[in-house]
Parts: C-alpha cells; sequence; structure tokens
C-alpha cells in the first residue's frame, strides 16, 4: 500500500480536507463525534494520511495547559486519532503518532491525551504512559476532579523535570470532555 503522510496545520487545510477529517471521524467514533469534538481537534497541527482512495488516517496536536506542582507547562495534547476502517491494523496509527511525536517533540514540554481501551495499544508500544497521580481541571468553580480521566490520561516522553509520575496534573478547562 502506498501511503502519502503530511503534517499541515488547521489554517492550511482546505475546506474539503476538513470535511474530510471531520467525516473520517465522525465514522471511526461510530457517530459519537459532535461540535464540541470538533473543537477541541482543530486549531494546532494535524497529521494527516492519504492511500489510493483518499484520507485514510487522522491525528492532530492542539496545545494545552498544565498545571504540575507550581508550574503551568504547555503540552501537546493528542486528538482525533482515527484510522479508516478498511486499513486499520496497516501501521498507519503508529505512522500518524510517529508524526505527531514529532509536533511534541519540537514545539511542547511533553505530550498528554485521553485514550479509548482500542486506542491505549498504540500509544503503551509507542512508550506512553499512563499518568498515575490525580487527575483534575480548573473549571469555572476551581479545581475539579477528574477520576473518570484518571487511568486513561497517558503522557509522553517522560519530561525530565517532571520528577513525580504520582503528582497531580491540572488542566485547563474546555467546554464538552475536558480531556
Amino acid at each position: 500500500m502506498s501511503l502519502d503522510l503530511r503534517t499541515a496545520h488547521t489554517a492550511d487545510l482546505t475546506p474539503a480536507e476538513l470535511r474530510s477529517v471531520r467525516g473520517l471521524l465522525y465514522d471511526a467514533f461510530d457517530a459519537d463525534f459532535g461540535d464540541e469534538d470538533w473543537d477541541h481537534t482543530v486549531g494546532g497541527m494535524h497529521a494527516l494520511a492519504y492511500d489510493e482512495r483518499g484520507l485514510a488516517g487522522h491525528g492532530a496536536v492542539v496545545m494545552r495547559r498544565v498545571r504540575y506542582r507550581t508550574r503551568w507547562l504547555r503540552v501537546g495534547y493528542v486528538e482525533g486519532v482515527a484510522v479508516r476502517r478498511d486499513v486499520r491494523r496497516t501501521g498507519i496509527g503508529d505512522r500518524i503518532m510517529g508524526a505527531l511525536e514529532g509536533v511534541v517533540t519540537r514545539a511542547y514540554d511533553f505530550g498528554a491525551l485521553s485514550a479509548s481501551d482500542e486506542g491505549a495499544q498504540l500509544y503503551t508500544s509507542r512508550g506512553w504512559r499512563t499518568w498515575a497521580g490525580r487527575i483534575c481541571a480548573l473549571g469555572p468553580d476551581g479545581v475539579v476532579r477528574l477520576p473518570e480521566e484518571e487511568g486513561t490520561t497517558f503522557v509522553w516522553p517522560a519530561p525530565a523535570d517532571v520528577d513525580d509520575p504520582e503528582a497531580e496534573l491540572v488542566f485547563d478547562w474546555r467546554d464538552g470532555d475536558v480531556l
């Protein structure tokens, strides 16, 4: 299979490309991909994989702010990773993650993502690790614990100056699914 992989900022994608990405994500997430999910996916860098049939896979990295102890860090948050159904388990997801990790390495303190059970295997195989500490968000009413995100929030690479993997991470707030 011939595969063309490119990275581009949201601003550099055509309206047709954006519609194609949104359609892929809608299908890949079994129609459980709404406007707020889309809003979380745009505004950063995208990795797009194309084969002979068109868009075969996608992933994005958007900037989030995360408090670790007393510091707010720039985190490359991975969103919208999906592969077209007919080409899953062919290495496309791995190539997309490689491109996104390159963006994280060059632009952020570290990467983070919230993984589904299906996606966790891909991420752990690439060295992403589950954050062992509490996961919270700074909401309109202060810090809110997100226990449902504990055990499903992954980080990469192990940041050298984030030396306590059991400390609390506090993410910036956003509408919809906070993580």
